[in-house]
C-alpha cells in the first residue's frame, strides 16, 4: 500500500498545519539560496573537493580541510533538512480532506527541483565553479522558491476556478512586472558570475568574459524598469479600485525593491563586501517573494472546503487510528 495513504488513513492535519508546513518550504527555500551563498562567499566553494563525497576517501571533511570543509558540506546536509521540511508538506497535503491533488502536485515539483538541483551542485563542484553552472544553480534554487511560494498561497484558498479581481489589461501589466522582474535575477546571475567573488582562492576559477561594470549597469537598468512597473502598477489598482489585498502586495513589494535597491547601491560603491552581498542575495528572495504575491494577489479561487469532522491543532487521529492506539 502506498505509505501517504497509510497515513492519510490514520492523520487528518488541519489547515492551519498544512499552511505551515507550506511556508516552511517556503523558508527552506530562501536558506538554501543564503546558505549557498555563504558557501561562495567564504571561499567554500570547493570545501569539499568532490561530489556526493567530500573527498575520495571521506563521506565528511577531515580536520585538514579546516573551516571551508565544514561550511560546503553544511550546506549539502541542509538539502536533507529542506527534503524532510517538502517530505512533511507532501505529506500533509496528502492528508487533508477534502484532497487537494493540486497542492500533492506542487509538493512533489518542489522534491524534484530539490533532487535536481543537488545533482547540479554536484555538477558544480566536479566542474570546479563553472560559473555557468553556478547560475544554474542558483536560479534552480530559485525555481524551488517559485513553487514553493505558489503551494503557500494554494494551501490558503480554495479550489474554484481563479476568477480575476481586475480588468485583463491589470493582469497582463502585472504578467511584464513578473517577467521583467525575473530578467532582473537573471542578470544579477550573470553580475554574479562576472564579478570577483568566484568562491574558491586557493584555484583560479573561470569567470564569465563580461565586462563587470557594463553588466551590472544593465542590472541598474533593469531595476528602474522594475520599479517603474511597480509604480504603475500601483497608480492603475488605485484608479480601478481594485480590493485591498492587492494593493498592499504592491506596496510592500515597493518597499522590498527600495531597501533592494539601497543594498545594491551600497554594495557597488564598496567593491562587493562580502556581507552585503550575502544580504543582496537574500533580498533577492524577498523581491522574487513580493512579485509573486503581487502576480498571485489578483485573482481569486474561493474559500478552503472545511472538512466534516476539522482539526484545529496540528491536526487529529481518525477513528481507525484511535481504536488501534486504545488497545
Amino acid at each position: 500500500m502506498n505509505p501517504l495513504q497509510i497515513v492519510a488513513d490514520r492523520w487528518q492535519p488541519s489547515a492551519r498545519f498544512v499552511r505551515r508546513a507550506a511556508f516552511a518550504c517556503v523558508v527552506m527555500a530562501v536558506v538554501i539560496v543564503v546558505t549557498g551563498g555563504a558557501v561562495r562567499l567564504t571561499q567554500s566553494g570547493l570545501g569539499c573537493p568532490t561530489w556526493p563525497t567530500c573527498t575520495e576517501d571521506s563521506l565528511t571533511p577531515t580536520p585538514e580541510m579546516g573551516i571551508n570543509g565544514v561550511i560546503e558540506f553544511t550546506n549539502r546536509m541542509l538539502t536533507y533538512v529542506l527534503c524532510a521540511v517538502v517530505g512533511l508538506a507532501i505529506t500533509a497535503a496528502r492528508a487533508r480532506e477534502p484532497r487537494r491533488r493540486s497542492l500533492t502536485r506542487l509538493g512533489w515539483a518542489q522534491f524534484w527541483l530539490v533532487a535536481s538541483n543537488g545533482i547540479i551542485g554536484g555538477i558544480t563542484v566536479l566542474t570546479g565553479l563553472n560559473p555557468y553552472i553556478v547560475g544554474s544553480h542558483f536560479l534552480a534554487a530559485t525555481a524551488l522558491l517559485t513553487v514553493a511560494v505558489v503551494m503557500w498561497r494554494r494551501a490558503c484558498e480554495g479550489d474554484e476556478e481563479p476568477r480575476d479581481l481586475v480588468a485583463r489589461p491589470v493582469r497582463q501589466l502585472s504578467w511584464v512586472l513578473v517577467v521583467s522582474t525575473a530578467l532582473l535575477i537573471v542578470i544579477g546571475t550573470v553580475v554574479t558570475g562576472s564579478g570577483k567573488h568566484a568562491g574558491d582562492a586557493k584555484k583560479d576559477v573561470h569567470r564569465i568574459p563580461l565586462d563587470v561594470r557594463e553588466i551590472t549597469q544593465l542590472h541598474v537598468d533593469f531595476v528602474c524598469v522594475v520599479l517603474g512597473l511597480t509604480v504603475a502598477l500601483w497608480f492603475v489598482l488605485r484608479a480601478v479600485k481594485a480590493p485591498a489585498g492587492p494593493v498592499r502586495r504592491v506596496v510592500e513589494m515597493l518597499a522590498v525593491l527600495l531597501l533592494q535597491g539601497a543594498v545594491g547601491f551600497v554594495q557597488y560603491f564598496n567593491d562587493s563586501p562580502e556581507l552585503l552581498v550575502g544580504t543582496h542575495m537574500f533580498g533577492s528572495c524577498l523581491v522574487w517573494i513580493a512579485v509573486l504575491r503581487v502576480f498571485l494577489s489578483l485573482r481569486d479561487r474561493g474559500e478552503l472546503v472545511a472538512p466534516a469532522s476539522p482539526a484545529d491543532g496540528a491536526g487529529e487521529l481518525r477513528p481507525a487510528a484511535q481504536a488501534a492506539s486504545s488497545r
